[in-house]
């Protein structure tokens, strides 16, 4: 494993026995795990490859019992680790072994529903799929869908920024949530929006929502709920290779055509995905989009044959419509069964998750392809094709000696690519460890000071989630220091604060 996490503190292991009475006066009962058997569920996340227990698991069910836990840990200098799901792709919920690890799965109650505005009011530990379960019964539904959504929760995706397969109309998490309650690494409590327009000022809950638990603890969040469409419907085109199901995705978009969702599988992920689900999936095409668009019915329709004209020009050899709700959800089913179909086909995988222009599709997919050749590992592809969202699967062994060092490298020479293409090392699993020692590729080392200072704003002992994100974790002081020459400051003329 390349992947290097801090080194535990030995005061903090030393007093491990009275951090664990202190919080269990905090949190009673059944609320503080801390025998090392009992420790083992919670070692990893979603990132499987890398494990690490923690120092204890702390289970708190009110926001005065974070508070409390959170206020304690900072004077006393002990580092928190905060965990929703663990369905994290990144290592973002990855343990330390001298930090406490705060779950919030007992946040779990939808507090409100207002149909009139539109929002709902969650604890962090509802799941994605429930929030939409509380409200269908009205005709509404929550946006954001991560094919995880079943297990993921709402905290947790506001962490990561998560998005799914109907980001590419209705926006990630940070466009529906209006609101949050947040505990600050000193037990303060602190709520930022909420169901009012956008307040003037800084637009703090933009920072807080995507920071990975660097900042805060997140405690309830406001949602926005939307309105069920009048029409739905998607469309499965195959077509020879991936490269021409790309030109397809690029057109669609150039034409102005914005999809519900817009999603592609090449032929290792459908073949996968068929074994698992058997909903119809073509096997004979080497990549297949899966395309929805919904509203009025003639809105619908207007634009199935569009898109269905567009896929014709770009060489494609099967379509076909859903004619009703359940063939339009059994599309789709395969789709979010991707990742556990992928992982029948291979003892271990690793996800990426690097963002490129719609319209570099095709060079990277070639590019791709070029590097699974080279490290002699297959990868399967499954896209968020309308915003250039890449999930490759790179298929690797963990028990053969050196396939996972070598996944790790071809995984970094992918996401080192989508940054050279004009794209991004993340769309929505986050940084986490996985690619916090990739920063550099995309941020100067001035961006990356910049980013620690708002670290250090909301927690200038670095106590929450360290050894995240950041390759290099500066001290705050370190950050704040200006050089002085001959007893005078730069730029003196400009007005200090």
């Amino acid at each position: 494993m390349s992947i290097a996490m801090p080194v535990p503190d030995s005061e903090t292991l030393a007093k491990r026995a009275r951090i664990a009475q202190a919080l269990r006066a905090i949190v009673p009962g059944e609320g503080v795990i801390d025998a090392p058997e009992a420790l083992t569920p919670w070692e990893s996340d979603g990132l499987t490859a890398y494990r690490q227990p923690p120092l204890m698991v702390v289970l708190p069910e009110t926001t005065a019992q974070v508070s409390a836990v959170l206020k304690w840990c900072h004077a006393e200098g002990v580092k928190v680790v905060p965990r929703g799901a663990g369905t994290s792709l990144s290592g973002g919920a990855l343990p330390l072994a001298d930090a406490v690890l705060l779950g919030l799965g007992k946040f779990k109650r939808v507090l409100e529903i207002d149909y009139e505005d539109r929002v709902a009011v969650v604890q962090p530990g509802v799941t994605n799929l429930a929030i939409t379960q509380a409200v269908e019964g009205r005709g509404f539904y929550y946006a954001p869908d991560p094919s995880s959504q079943i297990a993921c929760t709402i905290g947790g995706n506001v962490a990561e920024n998560s998005g799914g397969v109907h980001c590419l109309k209705y926006g990630l998490t940070t466009n529906n949530v209006l609101g949050v309650e947040i505990v600050m690494m000193d037990g303060e409590i602190v709520r930022l929006g909420g169901r009012h327009l956008d307040p003037c000022g800084l637009d703090l809950l933009g920072v807080v929502v995507g920071s990975e638990g660097l900042l805060g603890v997140v405690t309830e969040v406001t949602v926005r709920i939307l309105p069920r469409p009048e029409t739905a419907r998607a469309v499965l085109v195959g077509f020879p290779d991936a490269e021409q199901a790309g030109a397809c995705v690029a057109q669609v978009i150039a034409e102005g055509i914005i999809p519900a969702g817009m999603e592609m599988m090449d032929r290792p992920a459908i073949h996968a995905a068929e074994a698992f689900v058997e909903v119809g999936y073509p096997l004979d095409v080497g990549a297949l989009l899966i395309v929805e668009v919904d509203g009025p019915a003639a809105e619908c329709d207007f634009l199935i044959g569009e898109i269905a004209r567009i896929a014709d020009a770009n060489g494609a050899v099967t379509t076909r419509v859903s004619q009703n709700e359940a063939e339009r959800m059994a599309f789709w089913a395969g789709r979010k069964a991707a990742f556990p179909a992928v992982g029948r086909i291979s003892p271990d995988y690793l996800c990426m998750d690097g963002t490129i222009p719609r319209r570099r599709l095709p060079d990277v997919l070639r590019r791709m392809e070029e590097l699974s050749q080279e490290y002699g590992l297959r990868v399967a592809n499954v896209f968020h094709a309308g915003d250039g969202n890449l999930h490759p699967l790179i298929l690797y062994d963990a028990n053969v000696p050196g396939e996972l060092d070598k996944a790790e490298a071809f995984g970094a020479d992918i996401l080192r690519l989508c940054v050279a293409v004009g794209g991004v090392l993340t769309g929505e699993h986050g940084v986490g460890i996985e690619k916090r020692d990739l920063m550099p590729e995309m941020f100067s080392d001035a961006d990356l000071k910049q980013q620690s200072r708002v670290k250090c704003a909301f927690d200038p002992e670095l106590l929450l989630n360290p050894g995240k994100v950041f390759p290099v974790l500066h001290r705050c002081a370190e950050l704040g220091r200006m050089h002085v020459h001959h007893g005078a400051l730069p730029h003196p003329d400009l007005p200090r604060f």
